[in-house]
């Protein structure tokens, strides 16, 4: 393990150029042609590593990059996006530059260094006499901040033919790995009811916001802190003008849930949602898209590998959860074995203070590339 982080330090300018590059071609999510842009920079940088790159159609989300490293029927899933929430033009404002011993710039940490940090992996272990003992693939996908609508088939067809997954989102605070996160989900909340003049005849009329307001104190009263819970109507819209009673009213549900027990409860309770004011009527719509990542055996086992793997490298390795998802959530769901945070340590994920922290980058590499080592090994 020291040969790879030795070799990971020596290569840190090439990684730093790498993130630049990767940075400096943005990339938003529904941006085909920037996304497009940025799959071409990384696909030019994976093919001169000796990866056999496919572009896959995306669609309106762009173009999905896969490129795929050793052979063998032994395989493991490097994931990754290169979609960010940064309309193009941000970085005019906030330059990818190196300042006080961070790298900035818009997506450098969710997620253009997790990527540059996987092509440094594979780099190592190419450069390593004994090799990569099976196959790597590295898909970086086009849509994840959206919901992953165009990629998810491509994802779970990768993992289900994998032997665990390696997600390279950032690692959480100090650099410890995600074991677990919550699933997420949105729902949308309408509700019908019956216009009138609220000044001249307000009892013909029944109030769609009204019942939307009691419909949202039922649908808070489902919160369960303590099994992870949290629910968050953060839209609300309805009405037409202040003197006429509402005949339409609608609210956008945000569900975040711990357990696939808890995304039961939670959807049969919401589907099950009745209107107080039978002249009103209720339509309850969307769903759980990425399903808890509750922390299994398996993942632990995975976990344990990249622990000793630290060890060998002179770190010592913690994990956690989130409530944020990520494609990590959709691999587990199929009982592969799933390790998140394996990209950079930094902070400030989609906020102005988004960075990286330098002197983390090579070990990140490192670890990779001995965690990649293990698992084909096996």
């Amino acid at each position: 393990m020291r040969s790879l982080l030795a070799y990971c330090e020596r290569e840190l300018p090439w990684l730093i150029e790498t993130i630049g590059a990767l940075v400096s071609h943005e990339s938003p999510s529904g941006d085909a042609e920037a996304i497009n842009r940025c799959g071409d920079e990384f696909s030019r940088r994976l093919g001169a590593l000796g990866g056999g790159v496919t572009r896959l159609p995306g669609g309106p989300a762009g173009d999905h990059v896969r490129a795929e490293f050793g052979a063998g029927a032994r395989q493991v899933l490097l994931l990754g996006h290169m979609d960010t929430v940064w309309p193009v033009g941000t970085i005019a404002g906030r330059p990818f530059q190196a300042v006080d011993g961070r790298l900035q710039g818009p997506g450098v940490v969710d997620m253009k260094a997790g990527l540059a940090l996987a092509a440094l992996a594979v780099k190592a272990l190419a450069k390593d006499p004994r090799g990569l003992p099976g196959r790597v693939v590295l898909l970086a996908t086009s849509d994840e901040e959206t919901g992953s609508a165009a990629s998810r088939a491509i994802i779970e067809a990768e993992a289900r033919a994998s032997r665990a997954v390696l997600v390279l989102e950032p690692a959480l605070p100090g650099g410890a790995l995600k074991t677990s996160r919550k699933g997420c989900g949105e729902f949308v909340l309408r509700v019908s009811g019956r216009a009138a003049h609220a000044g001249i005849e307000p009892e013909r009329g029944a109030s769609a916001i009204s019942e939307l307001v009691r419909q949202v104190l039922r649908i808070e009263a489902l919160q369960d802190a303590a099994a992870g819970t949290t629910i968050n109507v953060g839209v609300i819209r309805g009405g037409s003008r202040p003197n006429v009673v509402a005949a339409a009213a609608e609210a956008v549900v945000d569900v975040r849930v711990a357990s696939a027990r808890e995304a039961a409860r939670i959807i049969g309770a919401l589907q099950a949602l009745s209107p107080a004011d039978p002249r009103t009527r209720i339509a309850v719509t969307g769903g759980i898209d990425r399903p808890p990542m509750e922390r299994s055996a398996k993942g632990a086992e995975l976990f344990g590998l990249a622990q000793a793997v630290a060890a060998e490298l002179g770190r010592t390795l913690g994990e956690g959860g989130t409530g944020g998802g990520s494609d990590g959530n959709l691999t587990a769901a199929l009982g592969v074995p799933t390790l998140d945070g394996l990209g950079a340590v930094g902070g400030g994920a989609h906020a102005d203070d988004e960075h990286v922290t330098v002197a983390d980058l090579p070990w990140r590499a490192a670890l990779l590339a001995g965690l990649l080592r293990r698992i084909l090994a096996v």
